[in-house]
């Protein structure tokens, strides 16, 4: 039989195949909505190449530590093993919206189709929530907490904390300080009205919650009031990796402070840490 009229040999000129070795979702800190904008991502941990898709996720597709793994495209080679390494990586947002910090990635990611832990599933976009400056933008119902954060005694600002808010025990909105000590934390979803915890009380307007400071003398920064007056000095850039130091809350220097939010409120809250 001969050949169909249409048909067409077809040849590979070039054959493009790689690897991709995990992938990034940023989110608002707040809202938990994806972050749009473009963010600038650098290695703190060799060379790594980062591809920004189609769908707002941002993609390892190289680094200098698996570098066995960009070549093997029908399977990762079995050393070394899934999560042995940490790749440090540090995200700033040029737009000037969300602070910068470090985030770790535990490579390789785990390859498994069959019941893969989300946690290190390649193909489970890593989440990495982004907190607000505070010059941020805020939304109407918010309640907002303004922290200024100072090391006790001597008024240093303390820069690269973490910020938690708890209802109950349980962290209900998180923020950072920036290099002024300053920080912002918007606690989404406060009802305007609720059930109030003293049974006299059947509606309330306001709910308790603590507010909680996390500080590592090690990567945060530490600056004195004329060094915060000086506009001739750059401010410093601050690098910390929240994961790591909520890890680390219970060994790091940290206070609590109890307070009462509401929808619609903002209050400036002021705090001072004792430091070793």
């Amino acid at each position: 039989m001969s050949a169909p009229l249409f048909q067409r040999q077809m040849r590979d000129l070039e054959r493009v195949e790689s690897r991709v070795l995990a992938a990034l979702r940023f989110i608002d800190a707040a809202t938990e909505a994806a972050i749009s904008t473009p963010l600038q991502l650098e290695s703190l941990d060799g060379r790594a190449n980062f591809i920004r898709n189609q769908r707002g996720m941002v993609v390892l597709d190289h680094w200098s530590g698996l570098s066995a793994h960009r070549d093997a495209f029908e399977a990762p080679p079995a050393l070394p093993a899934v999560g042995s390494l940490t790749l440090r990586v540090a995200v700033t947002d040029p737009a000037g919206a969300y602070l910068p910090r470090i985030v770790s990635l535990a490579l390789p990611r785990d390859p498994t189709l069959v019941d893969p832990d989300p946690a290190s599933s390649l193909f489970e976009a890593v989440r990495v929530p982004m907190y607000p400056t505070s010059a941020a933008a805020t939304g109407a119902n918010w309640s907002l907490l303004r922290v200024s954060l100072a090391e006790d005694g001597s008024g240093d600002a303390l820069g690269g904390a973490l910020l938690r808010v708890r209802r109950n025990g349980d962290v209900i909105a998180r923020g950072m300080t920036d290099w002024r000590g300053e920080g912002l934390v918007a606690v989404v979803g406060v009802p305007v009205m609720t059930f109030g915890d003293d049974e006299e009380a059947v509606v309330v307007e306001a709910i308790n919650v603590s507010l909680e400071v996390v500080f590592d003398p090690d990567s945060g920064s530490r600056l004195s009031a004329d060094s915060l007056r000086d506009r001739r000095l750059p401010p410093p850039q601050v690098l910390v990796d929240p994961v790591a130091m909520e890890a680390a809350a219970a060994e790091l220097p940290h206070s609590a402070r109890s307070l009462s939010i509401a929808a619609r409120r903002t209050q400036s809250v002021a705090m001072t840490l004792q430091l070793p």
